[in-house]
């Protein structure tokens, strides 16, 4: 197997070696880190406010000067809701809804955009399909729009960043937190900070949850733990180093199917699957090592080379369409298929970037030379389970009759790339900025079929552009427009195989213009509001009548969202924002014609959380979650509802070291259903839930 071409190694390797030039300014810490290193939290809170806008750009840049819209969630948010998983964290992003992953993944649509590859740790790609935890995250950070530049392949809707966290030299804590709800899950986690003399420190994050809801027969448990080091080599050098090892294990649950065009009625708790055979693990590991050094005279570099090794299984019985077969207008029975997956893949990524901040003559600049390269190897198979009989009773426990698996398919791939990038942030006057750049990026898939005993190759080569106008009438208020690029190769986001049918397509491609308004009227408080149409071009389907593939496919999606998120005040804190979303199809395909409406794309989105301090010691949260009604897919012929979700949290501070919270979710104990996986797997909402809390700090 090739891990990287020569050209990418060299280049790696060339940039690299710059860092053992002698540093120009021995008194100052490297500062131009594209995560720099004043986000991390240090033990007091810093809100929900976020004015970081380095993911963005890869360069320090504050977010008010980023030419698009940025939803952050930080570590504040994320302890005040209780929220674990990013999953979970995502239900409160505007422009993000939530497919279910078949039970065992992530999987969201960003502004109508489906994808299972676009999440990203400290900016690299963390691509394998599986749940992520947050034990380890300092903020969760969702870039909207084509994201091609920054992040390269897919990101055509957007992108979700966790930033994680990371040792701080001279900071020495131990946090411990627990809590417990209502159905019996309970989580515990702990973050310990070490400082090892005036140059190393240490930190180590775990966590031991075990899961339970109102389901009939769910259940898991996920172990996880992440050592960093932190060795400041010089004035103007910081290496950091990671690792995080995640074993996640659970039940499969498919949610309900659907009959009449809505989720069937009645069987909410109602486990459609073998309690045996529904099941889910995944082991992954991933190591990274960052090297920051600062030259002086505005010029710095960093370069990051990231492991990772995932493992997973999955086995279920899935459930299709319930059936009246009485023809009394009631449904009685289910149709039943099953089948069980294991995939292994193996991720190599090595980026290195150099950041120029300086001026020709009385133009400002903020120059990024970019280059990234890796590999990335996945071994997959499935197998098929035949039901005896696949018709059963629909009862409140479903009878799974016996099963046979059978081989269905098995695939091996090598997929190599290489990219380059360069962007230029040019202050042309106080009050005008430009943002110009592109990134050239080269695929080599290799897939081999072993079912079909089908070898393939494909070679890609793509450019894309970013264009961003930024005005700024005063410091605290700017106006934006941009375009902006991304693509996906015909292998799709996850690159497993080529088939016979995909080997000769182009990737799609997929624009976006954005208009918008950044202002903050004080300091840690911004308001964001923007205009954006995203087009989708080139997407396959095959052809009813002639049976062959074209690449025809045209969706289109315009909206408007808002946001504000900071303090108020000294005491209220919030984070609010609302999407409109109007989303269809422009061209014939097999599965849907002209104007047929985008699969789980809520036309109106409101997300919003808030808490408010009535003293030092105690303080009320509220959330609102809405979503108008949708259709679970492309069919448009099963719809969700429209609901409401509200949630409410209280906080008591026993004195400086322990602290106590109580969260409610589903306060009013609305029945929902926030997600689906096509027609009939569709997931119903927690009732109301309540989980107690306790954090202590020595």
């Amino acid at each position: 197997m090739r891990i990287v071409s020569a050209r990418a190694a060299l280049l790696i390797g060339t940039t690299l070696a710059t860092f053992g030039a002698p540093a120009q300014a021995e008194d100052a810490q490297p500062e131009r880190d594209y995560l720099p290193s004043d986000i991390v939290v240090t033990g007091d809170r810093d809100g929900y406010g976020n004015d970081d806008g380095s993911t963005a750009t890869k360069t320090p840049t504050p977010l008010i000067d980023v030419p698009q819209a940025v939803t952050t969630i930080t570590r504040d948010q994320l302890d005040d809701q209780n929220v674990t998983s990013l999953n979970e964290a995502l239900r409160f992003v505007p422009g993000v809804s939530m497919e279910t992953g078949e039970g065992h993944r992530d999987e969201v649509f960003i502004r109508g955009q489906e994808t299972t590859a676009d999440f990203f740790i400290d900016g690299l790609r963390d691509d394998a399909q599986y749940y992520r935890p947050l034990y380890n995250i300092e903020r969760v950070e969702v870039l909207k729009g084509a994201n091609a530049l920054i992040f390269g392949r897919g990101a055509g809707g957007g992108a979700i960043n966790r930033v994680s966290k990371k040792a701080i030299i001279g900071d020495s804590r131990v946090i411990g937190a627990a809590s417990v709800d209502t159905h019996g899950a309970f989580s515990i986690a702990g973050d310990v900070g070490i400082p090892a003399g005036d140059t190393v420190a240490l930190r180590l994050n775990g966590t031991y949850e075990e899961f339970a809801n109102h389901r009939d027969v769910y259940e898991g448990r996920f172990i996880g733990f992440s050592p960093t080091a932190t060795v400041a080599l010089g004035a103007a050098t910081d290496l950091v180093l990671s690792y995080t090892y995640d074993n996640d294990e659970r039940v499969v649950d498919r949610g309900i199917p659907a009959f009449l065009g809505l989720p069937v009625e009645g069987y909410d708790e109602t486990f459609f699957g073998d309690p045996d055979y529904n099941f889910s693990e995944v082991e992954a590991h991933i190591a990274r090592a960052r090297l920051d050094h600062d030259f002086g005279g505005g010029l710095s570099a960093n370069a990051t080379v990231q492991y990772a090794h995932y493992d997973k299984f999955y086995s279920n019985i899935v459930p299709s369409e319930a059936l009246d077969t009485d023809n009394d207008g009631v449904a009685d029975t289910v149709a039943l298929g099953g089948y069980e997956s294991g995939t292994v893949r193996e991720n190599l990524i090595g980026q290195a970037n150099l950041v120029w901040e300086g001026k020709t003559g009385s133009i400002g600049h903020t120059l990024l030379l970019g280059v990234e390269a890796s590999r990335q190897n996945t071994d997959a198979d499935r197998f098929g389970a035949t039901l005896a009989d696949p018709d059963v009773d629909l009862a409140d426990t479903i009878f799974i009759p016996a099963f046979t698996t059978s081989f269905t398919r098995a695939s091996t791939s090598e997929l190599s790339t290489l990219s380059f990038y360069i962007q230029d942030q040019v202050d042309l006057a106080d009050w005008l900025q430009v943002i110009v750049g592109a990134r050239y990026d080269e695929f080599d898939l290799e897939s081999y079929d072993i079912g079909n005993d089908f070898a393939a190759s494909r070679k890609d080569d793509k450019i894309s552009p970013r264009l961003g106008v930024i005005v700024k009438p005063q410091p605290n208020l700017s106006l934006y427009a941009a375009y902006s690029e991304s693509f996906l190769p015909s292998a799709g986001d996850q690159f497993t195989v080529l088939s016979g049918s995909s080997i000769n397509l182009e990737p799609e491609s997929f624009e976006t213009l954005e208009a918008g308004i950044k202002y903050a009227p004080r300091a840690d408080l911004l308001l964001t509001a923007a205009v954006f149409r995203l087009d989708r071009k080139d997407t396959a389907f095959t052809d009813p009548v002639t049976n062959l593939v074209l690449q025809t496919g045209e969706t289109r999606v315009q909206g408007f969202e808002a946001g504000l998120a900071g303090s108020l005040t000294d005491q209220l804190h919030v984070n609010l924002g609302y999407t409109y979303l109007d989303g269809e199809v422009r061209s014939d395909t097999n599965s849907a014609g002209i104007g047929t409406e985008l699969q789980q794309m809520p036309e109106h989105q409101v997300g919003a959380w808030g808490r408010y301090d009535f003293t030092d010691n105690f303080g009320l949260g509220l959330g609102v979650v809405h979503q108008s009604s949708q259709f679970a897919s492309y069919s448009n012929e099963v719809v969700l509802p429209s609901y409401t979700r509200v949630d409410a949290a209280a906080f008591y501070t026993v004195n400086d070291r322990i602290s106590l919270q109580l969260n409610v979710e589903n306060l009013f104990d609305e029945d929902y259903y926030p997600s689906a996986h096509g027609d009939n797997n569709i997931q119903p909402g927690k009732p109301l839930t309540a989980k107690l809390g306790v954090r202590f700090e020595l």
